[in-house]
């Protein structure tokens, strides 16, 4: 190459755009890289690193979702009606009517636990694929906080137990309520015991602080965010939903007043088993909220309800002195 040819290639290269060259080299580089790598990733283009994303809709359970739970609620009435029936049909434990079952503790207690089998199986089939994500998930079932949790919430429920011991004490319940005559009846306290440690407490805090506290809450923060137009709350990490503090003490008192409602007609509708379990259940949801865990909360409830009947289990002499109650 003579001396005038090496300079007026030099002078193109100056002479080009600033971002000529780079483009050249950049090219001639990614034909080498392309050219070295190996065959299965040389057609792959270059990806960003993967985002966290969260699929199905952003807060669950909403106040939709609560109403749908009729769905599943309808036909498991129907199924335990039709069991139950059956049931009656065969003269099972010599029952052979309704107003005999309604009396006997067994059907009563069979067919609620019949309910609440047949509505959670409607759960788990209607609610994932709306969802996108496991019915216990999308509750926040979160079972390894409530182990890593276990001492405060036996704690918690030790604080509900000595609260119903005081209530007992200041707001006394009226004589012969209810649920007194029903324990009196021979082999119920038994069954009573069983069935208000384990069904019970999962059932009641799966609807009132797995789907109606979480919509509450949900309902309050977004009728906020539409009369002061905000923009929704973000998620949290886990994808599900964070809620204000007003939110969640609205939602946690519109939770428990219904929760001590349904228990009123057992106790007679006295004041002071209303007001103790209205207070019971603002600490179950304090403990749904504060550790974002179901089972939790559904540890306390069945901790608190395995005092009370271990109390009468003492009181009575392993219920064989109904009189006492």
């Amino acid at each position: 190459m003579s001396g005038d040819e090496g300079f007026e290639e030099r002078a193109h290269l100056f002479a080009q755009e600033p971002g000529e060259a780079a483009d050249v080299d950049a090219s001639s580089e990614a034909a080498a890289l392309e050219e070295a790598a190996p065959p299965e990733f040389a057609s792959q283009p270059i990806q960003s690193a993967p985002q966290p994303r969260f699929s199905g809709p952003g807060r669950i359970p909403n106040f939709g979702h609560l109403c749908i739970l009729g769905l599943p609620a309808f036909f498991a009435v129907l199924a335990a009606t039709l069991l139950t029936r059956s049931a009656l049909y065969f003269h099972l434990f010599g029952i052979a009517n309704s107003k005999q079952a309604m009396a006997d503790i067994r059907y009563t207690l069979g067919s609620q636990g019949l309910i609440y089998i047949f509505m959670l199986g409607g759960c788990l089939l209607l609610y994932p694929p709306l969802w996108d994500r496991g019915f216990f998930d999308g509750l926040a079932w979160n079972g390894a906080t409530a182990l890593r949790l276990r001492n405060r919430l036996l704690g918690a429920a030790f604080a509900c137990f000595v609260l119903a011991l005081v209530n007992g004490m200041l707001m006394p319940t009226q004589k012969d309520a209810p649920i007194d005559k029903i324990m009196k009846v021979a082999g119920t306290p038994w069954l009573m015991f069983a069935f208000g440690v384990t069904f019970a407490p999962f059932f009641e805090e799966l609807f009132f602080r797995g789907f109606l506290l979480p919509a509450l809450c949900t309902a309050a923060d977004w009728v906020t965010e539409k009369v002061k137009k905000e923009p929704p709350r973000p998620l949290a990490a886990d994808g599900h939903a964070q809620w204000s503090l007003a939110a969640m003490v609205i939602g946690s008192i519109c939770t428990s007043v219904p929760f001590a409602a349904m228990h009123a007609e057992q106790t007679g509708h006295a004041v002071g088993p209303f007001v103790m379990l209205v207070a019971v259940s603002l600490v179950l949801c304090w403990t749904r909220l504060a550790s974002r865990s179901l089972a939790a909360s559904v540890v306390v409830h069945a901790c608190y309800n395995f005092l009370l009947f271990t109390l009468m289990l003492v009181g009575t002499g392993g219920f064989r002195h109904l009189e006492k109650l």
